[in-house]
């Protein structure tokens, strides 16, 4: 056996030995992973304290504003049922508020119950609330493309589908066979500074994002087949005759992740 040449034993200890050292630099190594994944997870919990903090704060904030805002409406009791100045809107207190305040709007058994702004956007009030400090609730808002001078055939509102049922969060009631097959909710209320407005429901549904339904603007016979189109979208025949002579309100929110749209057509009726 040669000078330098180990003996068995010798090279077993030498194999223990590199196993041990192995076994050590891997609980190093798992050690470092576990310590990465706990400071990866503390900082998951700490952002999403700070998110539901913010959603919180915000929510909480637009709630003030519109429990403030409800003080400009008033109910006169005394007067008929359809009365049009029944239902009175302050809007020289609203727009003292904010100047960009063009009508105000009520969906019965929904907390459906603002002032309706509009930007020269439609992004502005996305996330920007009705005293326009920054916002990712919102404000409920007319479609930008709007003039709400009396000449538009498609009034377009949006707002977003709050957690907390505030803004257009409710809006989702109107999918709900209650809340369609009940008499009362199919009258909405619209007023403006011009004059109080009734819309009647004739066309309610779910779709995915698109553009068509907020189409403003009509030529020859677009408008026709636009509410030939989307009463045939409803998911039920409200029996409602809607002609290219009357004029609409439309309501949308987001739902599903952002990939689907709820979506309300009514027709004034008065």
């Amino acid at each position: 056996m040669g000078k330098h040449s180990k003996s068995k034993i010798e090279i077993k200890k030498d194999k223990k030995e590199k196993k041990q050292h192995n076994r050590k630099n891997n609980k190093k190594i798992l050690s470092k992973i576990i310590i990465i994944f706990q400071i990866i997870f503390l900082g998951v919990i700490i952002f999403s304290i700070i998110e539901i903090y913010q959603w919180y704060k915000e929510n909480k904030s637009n709630n003030e504003i519109a429990k403030q805002l409800s003080s400009f409406v008033t109910i006169n009791n005394e007067k008929e049922e359809n009365d049009k100045d029944k239902y009175s809107i302050d809007f020289k207190a609203l727009k003292q508020q904010n100047s960009d305040t063009v009508a105000w709007i009520k969906v019965n058994n929904t907390k459906i119950e603002y002032p309706i702004v509009k930007a020269d956007d439609n992004s502005y009030y996305l996330t920007h609330s009705f005293d326009k400090t920054y916002n990712s609730a919102g404000w409920i808002f007319a479609d930008y493309k709007n003039k709400l001078d009396g000449t538009d055939k498609n009034i377009v509102i949006f707002g977003h589908n709050r957690r907390d049922g505030s803004m257009f969060g409710t809006l989702k009631n109107v999918l709900d066979e209650s809340w369609y097959n009940n008499e009362t909710n199919m009258e909405i209320i619209f007023a403006t500074e011009d004059n109080n407005y009734k819309y009647r429901v004739f066309s309610i549904y779910q779709i995915l994002k698109e553009d068509y339904y907020i189409q403003t603007e009509f030529e020859d016979t677009e408008f026709a087949k636009f509410i030939e189109e989307v009463k045939e979208r409803s998911i039920k025949n409200f029996n409602e005759e809607v002609s290219d002579k009357d004029t609409i309100l439309t309501l949308s929110t987001c739902a599903n992740n952002n990939k689907y749209r709820i979506v309300l057509h009514a027709k004034k009726i008065e």
